[in-house]
């Protein structure tokens, strides 16, 4: 068995999780909170998607903050436009994408 040395899982798991993420039904929102904060709200993720890598990669791709809740990624600020972007350099497709 091939184990990936990026992420010590083998090789035939990361297909897996690569053609799980075509499969998706994602929906971005955008939700304004206490004092005229505006939050992005990232959900409808699968259960077989590693949600703390995503909300990472998201994070650190949009240069904001954020935290995982209830399946759903909540990214601090109106960041709607470049979420898709980003997910689609994921790996995620982008039909599966809706805002």
């Amino acid at each position: 068995m091939e184990i990936d040395p990026r992420t010590g899982l083998p090789v035939t798991a990361i297909a897996w999780e690569d053609l799980s993420k075509g499969e998706q039904k994602i929906k971005i929102a955008t939700e304004k909170r206490r004092y005229g904060k505006v939050t992005t709200l990232v959900s409808g993720f699968d259960k077989s998607i590693d949600l703390k890598a995503t909300a990472k990669s998201l994070k650190e791709g949009l240069a904001c903050g954020g935290t995982i809740r209830n399946q759903t990624i909540e990214l601090q600020g109106d960041h709607k436009k470049h979420v898709r972007l980003i997910l689609v350099k994921i790996g995620f497709s982008d039909e599966s994408i809706e805002e």
